[in-house]
């Protein structure tokens, strides 16, 4: 990362850790991808049942392989035979992965989905709740996160996974009702009502979409 872009982060994340704290999350912040894996496997204890909605980041800094092969009990819902078995798994695990689309300066998490399983079980179930947050993914309010969320992560998403929606021809959200449509519900966590639930892990690189 640029030697500018990281004195700008760097002063950025102590401010998005503030708000998180004020709201009752816990923020950290690392310098790269290995201090991440490093600072995720510290708040996942050894033995816990772990499971994920499709983290791009999370696979990014190398955390889903160290987990499969790990002392976890990781659930892989790519891998089950029953995928709607695995996705209802998530919400009795001890700990699960995520990242968000966008999220703001003093700490607001915006997340959107198409089938819910990825979003409700960040609203409730899972014991802890991990979230590997790339810089590149912080705005200044929950407007531009909502602007963010739906014209920049939904339409490559919607390319990743080869739906037929308008976002992913043009590249821009379009407001559809596509039967493909991935936003379908919207999610944002301004408040955490349970203590040591949610954490935040932002790290000092462009992670995800």
């Amino acid at each position: 990362m640029n030697e500018m872009v990281t004195k700008r982060n760097d002063l950025l994340a102590q401010k998005i850790i503030k708000g998180l704290e004020s709201r009752n999350m816990k923020g950290f912040y690392v310098h790269s991808k290995a201090e991440a894996l490093k600072m995720a496997l510290d708040l996942i204890p050894a033995g816990s049942s772990v499971t994920m909605g499709g983290s791009v980041s999370a696979r990014e800094i190398g955390l889903v392989d160290t987990l499969k092969v790990g002392d976890y009990d990781f659930i892989d819902r790519d891998l089950a035979d029953d995928k709607r078995a695995a996705a209802l798994a998530a919400y009795n695990v001890d700990v699960f992965l995520a990242s968000c689309n966008a999220m703001t300066e003093d700490g607001v998490l915006v997340n959107i989905d198409g089938n819910a399983n990825r979003v409700s079980a960040i609203a409730f179930g899972p014991r802890k709740v991990v979230f590997i947050v790339g810089m590149n993914k912080v705005c200044k309010d929950v407007d531009s996160a909502m602007k963010r969320a739906r014209n920049t992560a939904a339409p490559i998403n919607a390319q990743r996974f080869g739906l037929d929606t308008p976002c992913a021809k043009t590249g821009s959200c379009m407001d559809c009702k596509s039967a493909d449509t991935i936003c379908c519900q919207f999610l944002i966590t301004r408040y955490s009502r349970h203590d040591d639930r949610i954490f935040v892990i932002l790290v000092n690189d462009n992670l995800g979409f």
